[in-house]
């Protein structure tokens, strides 16, 4: 039997690889998976988490697309659904259409199910809903088997002296003091408040999404980055509605 943990490098899965590991129930792989779209932060927690995965004899390994995430978005030929039309890229990812996440979870499962497999998969005891839909026979959810809640995962990270550290406009930031979830930072399923702190605290990666929205067929979340933009320099400032 191979014991794997999928790790996005978010609260949650930091969370639980690093209480497994405390725990010292048994694991031989950690597997992240990468956009190639994920934030500085989430990189530099991936390479911690590897020398201290690597120092007790755990195995780490890093998965890619089949295609890069760009030529996806804005290239790659598709035939549509609903008229038969051949369209080029699937531009933003988020909402309905989730292209990049559906290709991250077949391709976790595919590696998980090439052999004898424990996968456990770090989502936390109050996403109900994600529980359900993620049952499949190998799976495991420590994280709900130890009743930790999302609010305790990052209290977890914090304790351990794990944050997810950004250059912003005044110096440092930690995303998730920002940010409701720490996913890609191209995902199009952000809400207002976060797009709002994007603009004033991560001009850099504000910058990214205007680079991507010239390019994209699409909004980004009802309104174009450009129009969002707009909002916020007229005074639009969004109320914090986390789920």
């Amino acid at each position: 039997m191979r014991y794997i943990a999928s790790c996005s490098c978010g609260k949650d899965s930091l969370a639980m690889v690093y209480k497994i590991i405390e725990e010292q129930l048994p694991l031989d792989e950690i597997v992240f998976y990468d956009t190639g779209m994920e934030f500085q932060s989430i990189y530099n927690n991936w390479n911690k988490l590897t020398n201290y995965a690597q120092q007790r004899g755990i195995k780490c390994v890093t998965l890619h697309p089949k295609c890069p995430f760009l030529y996806s978005m804005f290239e790659q030929p598709h035939k549509s659904r609903k008229d038969g039309i051949v369209r080029y890229g699937y531009s933003w990812c988020g909402g309905r259409c989730r292209w990049g996440t559906s290709e991250k979870l077949k391709a976790i499962d595919k590696y998980c199910e090439q052999q004898d497999t424990i996968c456990y998969i770090g989502i936390a005891v109050d996403e109900v809903q994600r529980l359900q839909k993620e049952r499949k026979p190998y799976k495991r959810f420590p994280l709900a088997d130890w009743n930790m809640t999302e609010a305790d995962c990052l209290q977890y990270c914090r304790k351990h002296d794990i944050g997810w550290i950004e250059k912003c406009r005044t110096g440092y930031i930690d995303l998730y003091s920002i940010l409701d979830r720490v996913s890609c930072w191209c995902c199009a399923n952000k809400n207002h408040w976060e797009l709002y702190n994007y603009w004033k605290y991560l001009p850099e990666y504000w910058d990214k999404l205007k680079d991507l929205q010239r390019k994209a067929q699409r909004p980004f979340n009802k309104y174009t980055i450009f129009e969002f933009e707009e909002r916020f320099n007229n005074g639009y400032v969004p109320t914090h509605r986390k789920k």
